[in-house]
């Protein structure tokens, strides 16, 4: 079927509207009528060349509406509305010990541009194939996903607002639901206040942690994040985090400290503010490296760094649990939403990487009535 994409045609190239084909649905497959898409950092760094091939139609925050299923597909019919998220092999020791995030074929099935079956299913009219991203090219009007790519949700929630909760949000709040864990009364530091860091944020006022921080170099998003919950912030541009974080702790340090900035100097300094016995969790997808002592820095005080890719959690039920936060008023992402005509999917990035929006959401089907 023919569908409009956000093409993107080699490495540093912008979008661009492109009519593709599309392959039709079979075995697990679900085919999905794109609603909106959230930008995510993730699809900037894969636009300028971070990992994946071109030319490729990029977006992995998507949220929509079935349209029509393969023969073995039983979670989902057509009319369901979903969010997607990342695919995975479902038979994995870790996929069955319930991290699908550290599946054995995580990278070939969301990083390499073609199906679980290792079918492209988008093609170019004149027959070329075309690299899909994360197992669903959400920058489309419609998408062709696995099963595992997709969440169930209700339809009295507006579809628009949901599409984030598959990376970013998932992420940052994953990192401490399903991570960190922080007992009551434990205290965090969360550097970069994106979408990932309020996520963070949110999640570790809902936990209740007693101390929570928010570090960044831009005021207005500092403001936001004490309206999210954050009990500190610290405008870091022109003053050391680090000490400041000790200021405010007596010189303990936090229990746990999440960076979503990927700069290695911010890494630095996040890694430094860690208590004893404390954790680190460097979120953000970056290509730069951070230095540091494995004697210094991490075994003299017991410290650890732990990776966690988009959150280590179940998104079918993470992201139905985040739903019912946001209904509950206790993750009120809403707030930093901004939408978008498809059509100006470029500004919506811009307006993103320069920090003057928190979260860009492009809105693919303009006919979508979003329920009272």
């Amino acid at each position: 079927m023919k569908i409009k994409a956000a093409f993107v045609e080699e490495k540093g190239a912008p979008y661009q509207m492109k009519t593709l084909e599309l392959a039709e649905p079979q075995g697990f497959d679900i085919l999905v009528r794109m609603v909106a898409s959230g930008l995510c950092r993730s699809d900037y760094g894969e636009r300028t060349g971070n990992s994946v091939e071109f030319p490729n139609v990029l977006g992995h925050e998507g949220a929509g509406i079935v349209e029509k299923v393969g023969e073995a597909v039983t979670e989902v019919k057509p009319g369901d509305h979903v969010i997607l998220s990342y695919g995975y092999c479902g038979n994995c020791k870790h996929c069955a010990e319930g991290h699908p995030s550290s599946c054995t074929d995580w990278l070939a099935i969301n990083n390499k541009g073609v199906n679980k079956r290792g079918d492209y299913v988008l093609h170019t009219e004149e027959g070329e194939p075309v690299n899909n991203f994360f197992n669903q090219s959400a920058f489309s009007t419609h998408c062709l996903v696995d099963e595992t790519n997709i969440v169930k949700v209700d339809k009295e929630i507006d579809l628009r607002l949901l599409g984030p909760l598959g990376c970013g949000l998932g992420t940052g709040s994953g990192a401490v639901f399903s991570v960190l864990k922080p007992k009551a009364a434990s205290t965090i530091a969360i550097f970069g206040t994106g979408a990932v860091g309020f996520a963070a944020i949110m999640a570790s006022k809902i936990v209740g942690c007693k101390t929570i921080i928010a570090i960044d170099i831009n005021e207005k998003r500092l403001e936001v994040a004490k309206e999210c919950g954050a009990t500190h912030v610290i405008n870091s541009k022109n003053i050391d985090a680090a000490d400041e974080i000790m200021k405010i702790s007596a010189n303990q340090g936090m229990d746990y400290v999440i960076d979503t900035t990927g700069v290695p100097t911010v890494m630095t300094q996040a890694l430094h503010s860690v208590t004893n016995s404390g954790t680190f969790i460097p979120l953000a997808v970056t290509k730069k490296d951070f230095q540091l002592n494995t004697f210094f820095d991490l075994v003299f005080g017991n410290k650890k760094i732990e990776g966690v890719l988009i959150g280590n959690t179940i998104p079918k039920i993470h992201l139905v649990n985040l739903i019912d936060f946001y209904k509950k008023g206790q993750f009120p992402f809403d707030r930093f939403v901004k939408f978008y005509p498809f059509e100006d999917i470029n500004q919506a990035e811009a307006d993103s990487l320069t920090g003057e929006v928190i979260k860009s959401v492009v809105v693919i089907d303009d006919t979508y009535q979003a329920p009272n």
